[in-house]
Order: structure tokens, then sequence, then C-alpha cells
């Protein structure tokens, strides 16, 4: 198994992975713990999402967070000033960790500003003379903005999984040593709980997880697909959730849990292969791979709650 390495989506883990420093796990490691691979969702517009039923980036932060064993503090609200005030403060005692922030009103972006440019994270380095300085992890380091420019991104008013804007996390403290291993085996039983589907959420009606939701998928590239659903699984979907299944795959083979990792590779396999009839337009062969993904899910939820069962029983 050759783990993929180069770019890609990952805005909140490589910024949690900054913001951690030297000590930080590989992002592949973070990812995985984030839960972000084990599921897949379909919102009532028909916009789906390799990620598990429920999920969102907050969530899976806050669970990388805990179980590296480290604490963090998260505030969010007020107005654009408190906001802007609270920013200066924050890097006055290092980099922050920003977001959701809106990624098509980030104007130093090729492109922008756009109209739902989708959600992203940063790392905030300083704000000094009405300019914050920031990284953003997908391809650009050192970026600038205008304060006024960055709280109109930062207000993520298109994003649809918060709705309190200016969220920020700093003062990253470790209360415990966790080593990756360690913490990816804490993370397994959530993993079996995402695949299972989750009813504690709120979701908006309508919504589908796991199978039903490629399934649904799947029936709409039949009827014809949306062409903003078509460009956000070629640009976003397909591309993050090949590259979680294959971290989650190398995670799970390194925990020595080779028939988890063997499902999970065969999923980032079948999703990755989606990309080129969806660019070409061939449709029923992408329902075809969509329909022969549906049931892996559940093929993983068997072999990894078998798997939780047994350590508990060891």
């Amino acid at each position: 198994m050759i783990p993929y390495a180069g770019s890609g989506p990952y805005c909140y883990t490589h910024s949690l992975v900054m913001l951690i420093g030297p000590s930080a796990p590989a992002p592949a490691v973070v990812e995985t713990l984030t839960g972000s691979p084990f599921g897949v969702q379909l919102m009532p517009d028909g916009l789906p999402f390799f990620d598990p039923y429920g999920w969102d980036p907050e969530t899976g932060l806050d669970a990388a967070v805990d179980l590296l064993g480290l604490t963090c503090e998260h505030s969010a609200g007020g107005t654009p000033e408190e906001a802007a005030e609270r920013l200066r403060e924050a890097c006055a005692h290092g980099p922050v960790l920003v977001g959701p922030v809106d990624m098509g009103l980030l104007l130093y972006r090729p492109g922008t500003p756009v109209v739902d440019g989708g959600d992203h994270y940063v790392v905030v380095l300083a704000v000094e003379d009405g300019t914050v300085l920031l990284h953003d992890p997908q391809g650009h380091p050192w970026a600038t903005l205008p304060v006024a420019a960055f709280l109109d991104a930062w207000r993520a008013e298109t994003i649809a999984y918060t709705d309190t804007p200016y969220g920020l996390r700093t003062g990253f403290v470790r209360e415990r040593e966790v080593a990756p291993d360690e913490a990816l085996r804490r993370s397994l039983p959530r993993a079996v709980d995402w695949l299972a589907g989750r009813d504690d959420l709120p979701m908006p009606p309508g919504s589908l997880g796991g199978a039903a939701a490629l399934e649904a998928l799947a029936a709409q590239v039949r009827r014809g697909l949306d062409p903003g659903i078509r460009a956000m699984l070629g640009d976003f979907c397909i591309r993050v959730g090949a590259r979680r299944l294959g971290d989650a795959a190398i995670c799970l083979d390194a925990l020595g849990l080779p028939d988890a990792a063997a499902v999970a590779v065969r999923q980032s396999r079948i999703l990755g292969s989606l990309q080129l009839p969806l660019s070409t337009g061939d449709d029923p062969a992408l329902a075809d791979g969509l329909l022969r993904l549906a049931p892996t899910y559940e093929e993983l939820r068997l072999v990894l709650a078998a798997a939780v069962g047994a350590e508990r029983q060891a």
C-alpha cells in the first residue's frame, strides 16, 4: 500500500498540525482522528459529502484535539469589531486556528470573490497595521488581507454547519502525552459509531447517510446531475473523500488491522476512480461506481466492530 502524498483540501487538519508544531502527528493520522473517513452523507439539496452522517469539521476538530491529549480555548460570535479585537489579543500570544471562513471571500486567492466558495480553515499569525497575516494551508503561506476583508470571509454566512460567526481556537495546551497509535486505537469505537449512523446530531429533514446516500446519489446521476453538484464532486468531494479513506487505510494497517485496512483502501480506490467518469461525462460508469461503493461502509463497520470487540475482551 503506497500512501498518497501531495496537495489536497485538508485545511482544518493542516491548520491543526501547524498549531501543534513539531510534535504533531502526520496529517493522515490527524485526519483519521477527526472521524471524517467513516461515512458518507447526502444533503436534502442533493449535495454529497464523503464524511459521516451528522459530521462536520467543527465536530472533527474537537475530536482530534481531545484524542491527542490537548485542550484549547474555542470562542466565537460578537460584533465584527469585537471579533477583530479578540483576534488581535489572541495573536499576541501565538498563532490562532481560525474557521470556518468563506473561501470565496479570501481575496488573495485567484478568482475571488465568488459566491458559495466553500468552508475553509486558516492559521492567523498576526494582526498588524490593519492587515491580517496568515498561513492558508491550501497553497498560500504568508498571505495577507485587510482586516475588513478578512472579517467578511470570517463571518461565514454561507456555511451551513455554523450559525455563529468568527470562530477561533487558541491556547493549545498538552494535558497528557498520547502516542499516535494510542490516539488512533481510542478513536476506533467512535469510528464504529459514525459508520453505524448516529442519530443524536441535528440534520436537515431529508438528509441521508451510508448506503442510502450513495444509492440516492447514483439515482441523481442517472436522472441528470445538477451542474453545481457535478462541479462540487469534481473539485472537492471525490478528491478529499478518496484521500481520507486512503489515509484511514494506512492508519488501520499500522494498528495491525489488515482486514479493515483492506476495506478502506478498496473504498479509496473505488471513489478515486470516479474522477474520470465524472470529468468525461460517463454517467453510467459514475452511477455504477457509486453503487459499488455503497455496501462498503457497512463492511468497514462490521470489521472495525469486531476488532473493537476483540480488543475489549483481551
